[in-house]
């Protein structure tokens, strides 16, 4: 007996200890990937490049229908993941279940992709034999709760003035996705580490802070349901974690195309990635957009009318 422990305990301390794990996550809004404006994939592909991502969530890999309205915008035409894959070299899982959290969605990555979960929403991705997954969401954007406490018309609804308003509203547009996304996250129990990644279509409570709204960025303090939603389940805000002053650094990758002093829309941080496991830790953060102030990598020309958000993370 005591031979036999020996034995297995000198094992043990022979056994070399794992070496941490490093990935870069995107979260890309790639707005048909060029096709919107009659374009290829070509600036797409040199935005993913430049982020010196390992794995990207997209969203929008299909085009806008013409007209494209608040409350009916329907995606067209075949998706653009496939060929961005393809240029990468990469693994390319098209998420084409119809739902409340998907809209025309797609996962690429440099690492094998396997299992898919039961709502599309996430796969498995084996990163040097470790077992991670990454759920890619895109919700709901009307009613858009930054436009109704704003006064900006999109859609039917009505305009709000308070906190608990906009954290109704936002819950009542985006909370069934966000059960389909907690009933597919019971497939990632036993990962290494889980990302999330998405175009929310709601800000986060990190940014519309009072010292926000003091400094003339947004209209009032609001904990945003969603976002919290995920973090009361152990992820990190990957942005805030790196950035955690919203007035230093605002982090809008809602709109480049928009100039952000217009009384009809406003800019916001509505792009995330979101990351958990044991022992992982988030080394770097990053905008992804065009040349201007508002981007830590630029990229010229820029493709999209959302910036992306990269994180890279140690696990």
């Amino acid at each position: 007996m005591h031979r036999y422990g020996w034995t297995l305990a000198l094992l043990t301390l022979a056994s070399p200890a794992l070496a941490d794990t490093t990935l870069r996550v995107m979260s890309f809004n790639i707005w048909g990937g060029g096709v919107n404006e009659s374009k290829g994939i070509e600036e797409t592909v040199a935005a993913i490049r430049a982020a010196g991502a390992d794995i990207v969530g997209l969203q929008e890999t299909r085009a806008e229908t013409d007209p494209c309205e608040a409350d009916s915008c329907p995606p067209a035409g075949p998706s653009a993941a496939p060929a961005i894959a393809a240029a990468l070299g990469w693994h390319v899982h098209d998420q084409v279940a119809q739902n409340g959290a998907l809209w025309a969605n797609a996962v690429i990555s440099r690492h094998p992709i396997g299992a898919v979960s039961a709502n599309d929403l996430g796969v498995e991705i084996d990163v040097e034999g470790r077992k991670v997954w990454l759920f890619n969401i895109h919700h709901d954007d009307e009613p858009y709760q930054p436009y109704q406490l704003l006064g900006i018309e999109y859609g039917p609804a009505p305009f709000i003035k308070t906190e608990a308003e906009a954290q109704d509203y936002a819950s009542r547009t985006r909370g069934p996705a966000m059960e389909l996304l907690a009933a597919d996250m019971a497939a990632a129990q036993d990962a290494a580490a889980i990302f999330v990644t998405g175009d929310f279509n709601e800000p986060s409570g990190h940014d519309w802070t009072e010292a926000a709204v003091t400094a003339g960025l947004h209209p009032v303090k609001v904990d945003w349901p969603t976002v919290k939603r995920l973090e009361d389940q152990g992820f990190v805000d990957t942005y805030r974690g790196v950035h955690p002053d919203p007035v230093a650094k605002p982090a809008f990758t809602w709109t480049p195309r928009y100039d952000e002093t217009a009384t009809d829309d406003h800019p916001d941080r509505i792009d995330f990635v979101f990351a958990k496991g044991t022992g992982l830790q988030v080394k770097d953060a990053a905008i992804v957009g065009e040349d201007g102030p508002r981007s830590d990598i630029k990229v010229m020309p820029w493709p999209s009318d959302h910036r992306a958000v990269v994180a890279e993370v140690t696990f």
